[in-house]
Protein backbone atom coordinates (compact mmCIF):
# COMPACT_ATOMS: atom_id res chain seq x y z
CA UNK A 1 0.00 0.00 0.00
CA UNK A 2 1.41 3.32 -0.93
CA UNK A 3 -1.09 5.87 0.94
CA UNK A 4 -0.53 5.36 4.24
CA UNK A 5 -2.80 7.79 5.84
CA UNK A 6 -4.84 10.81 4.25
CA UNK A 7 -2.69 14.18 5.11
CA UNK A 8 -5.04 16.99 4.41
CA UNK A 9 -9.07 17.29 2.69
CA UNK A 10 -7.91 21.19 1.02
CA UNK A 11 -11.17 23.21 1.08
CA UNK A 12 -11.22 26.72 -1.19
CA UNK A 13 -12.43 29.92 0.39
CA UNK A 14 -12.40 33.42 -0.80
CA UNK A 15 -12.01 35.13 2.52
CA UNK A 16 -9.26 33.15 4.99
CA UNK A 17 -9.49 35.15 7.27
CA UNK A 18 -13.41 34.65 7.47
CA UNK A 19 -12.73 30.94 7.23
CA UNK A 20 -10.53 30.38 10.24
CA UNK A 21 -12.67 32.53 12.50
CA UNK A 22 -15.48 30.08 11.57
CA UNK A 23 -13.38 26.75 12.26
CA UNK A 24 -12.44 28.11 15.41
CA UNK A 25 -15.75 29.18 16.74
CA UNK A 26 -17.61 25.93 15.32
CA UNK A 27 -14.94 23.73 16.26
CA UNK A 28 -12.59 25.11 18.61
CA UNK A 29 -10.31 24.02 15.88
CA UNK A 30 -6.36 26.24 15.99
CA UNK A 31 -4.61 26.88 12.87
CA UNK A 32 -1.78 24.52 13.57
CA UNK A 33 0.33 25.82 10.66
CA UNK A 34 0.31 29.18 7.90
CA UNK A 35 2.50 29.39 4.99
CA UNK A 36 1.94 31.58 1.67
CA UNK A 37 3.06 29.33 -1.12
CA UNK A 38 4.78 31.69 -4.09
CA UNK A 39 4.59 29.02 -6.33
CA UNK A 40 1.52 28.37 -6.31
CA UNK A 41 0.25 31.70 -5.71
CA UNK A 42 -1.64 30.51 -2.47
CA UNK A 43 -2.17 31.50 1.07
CA UNK A 44 -3.09 28.55 3.58
CA UNK A 45 -3.59 27.93 6.50
CA UNK A 46 -3.81 24.05 8.51
CA UNK A 47 -5.67 23.04 11.22
CA UNK A 48 -5.06 19.85 12.65
CA UNK A 49 -7.52 16.95 12.72
CA UNK A 50 -6.37 14.03 14.79
CA UNK A 51 -3.01 13.01 12.98
CA UNK A 52 -4.30 14.85 9.30
CA UNK A 53 -5.04 18.53 8.77
CA UNK A 54 -7.86 20.56 6.98
CA UNK A 55 -6.83 22.84 4.43
CA UNK A 56 -8.12 26.07 4.30
CA UNK A 57 -6.63 27.91 1.19
CA UNK A 58 -7.30 31.05 -1.39
CA UNK A 59 -5.50 32.38 -4.39
CA UNK A 60 -3.34 35.31 -3.99
CA UNK A 61 -3.14 35.94 -7.53
CA UNK A 62 -5.76 35.75 -10.76
CA UNK A 63 -3.62 33.04 -12.05
CA UNK A 64 -3.43 30.88 -9.48
CA UNK A 65 -5.40 27.41 -9.35
CA UNK A 66 -7.29 28.29 -6.51
CA UNK A 67 -8.06 31.61 -8.07
CA UNK A 68 -9.21 30.02 -10.85
CA UNK A 69 -11.00 27.30 -9.04
CA UNK A 70 -13.20 29.82 -6.98
CA UNK A 71 -13.80 31.53 -10.35
CA UNK A 72 -15.24 28.69 -12.05
CA UNK A 73 -16.88 26.25 -9.07
CA UNK A 74 -17.45 28.61 -5.45
CA UNK A 75 -16.18 27.62 -2.36
CA UNK A 76 -15.54 24.12 -1.54
CA UNK A 77 -13.49 20.72 -1.51
CA UNK A 78 -10.50 21.47 -3.51
CA UNK A 79 -8.33 18.24 -3.72
CA UNK A 80 -7.21 15.07 -1.00
CA UNK A 81 -3.44 14.68 0.24
CA UNK A 82 -2.53 11.03 0.53
CA UNK A 83 0.93 10.77 2.50
CA UNK A 84 3.33 8.63 0.98
CA UNK A 85 6.51 7.45 1.81
CA UNK A 86 8.04 8.30 -1.75
CA UNK A 87 6.48 10.55 -3.78
CA UNK A 88 8.53 9.64 -6.92
CA UNK A 89 7.17 6.33 -6.34
CA UNK A 90 3.66 6.68 -6.02
CA UNK A 91 3.38 9.09 -8.76
CA UNK A 92 4.91 6.65 -11.03
CA UNK A 93 2.42 3.84 -9.84
CA UNK A 94 -0.35 6.21 -10.23
CA UNK A 95 0.71 6.78 -14.32
CA UNK A 96 1.39 2.95 -14.45
CA UNK A 97 -2.22 2.80 -13.93
CA UNK A 98 -3.43 5.03 -15.93
CA UNK A 99 -3.89 8.25 -13.99
CA UNK A 100 -2.58 11.66 -15.33
CA UNK A 101 -0.05 13.43 -13.54
CA UNK A 102 -0.61 16.91 -13.16
CA UNK A 103 3.30 17.46 -11.99
CA UNK A 104 5.83 15.17 -14.03
CA UNK A 105 8.02 15.05 -10.93
CA UNK A 106 7.58 15.32 -7.02
CA UNK A 107 8.33 19.45 -6.15
CA UNK A 108 8.33 21.21 -2.97
CA UNK A 109 5.41 21.88 -1.32
CA UNK A 110 4.23 23.77 2.19
CA UNK A 111 5.31 22.47 5.57
CA UNK A 112 9.24 20.99 3.75
CA UNK A 113 7.22 18.53 2.26
CA UNK A 114 7.76 17.19 -1.15
CA UNK A 115 4.46 16.92 -3.52
CA UNK A 116 3.11 16.24 -6.86
CA UNK A 117 -0.94 16.44 -8.01
CA UNK A 118 -2.66 13.44 -10.05
CA UNK A 119 -5.50 15.22 -12.19
CA UNK A 120 -9.15 14.18 -11.28
CA UNK A 121 -9.49 12.84 -14.93
CA UNK A 122 -7.31 10.00 -14.34
CA UNK A 123 -8.65 9.50 -10.39
CA UNK A 124 -12.52 9.51 -10.82
CA UNK A 125 -12.94 13.16 -10.40
CA UNK A 126 -10.97 14.46 -7.42
CA UNK A 127 -7.94 16.04 -7.40
CA UNK A 128 -5.34 14.05 -5.35
CA UNK A 129 -1.99 15.57 -4.01
CA UNK A 130 0.35 13.25 -3.18
CA UNK A 131 2.46 14.11 0.19
CA UNK A 132 5.76 12.96 1.51
CA UNK A 133 6.77 14.77 5.02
Amino acid sequence: MLLTQIDHVAIAVHDLEAAITYYREAFGAEVHHREVVERDGVDEALLRVGESYIQLTTGTRPDSAITKFLESRGEGMHHVGYRVDDCGEALAAIVAAGGRAIDEAPRPGSRGTTVAFVHPKGSFGTLIELVQE
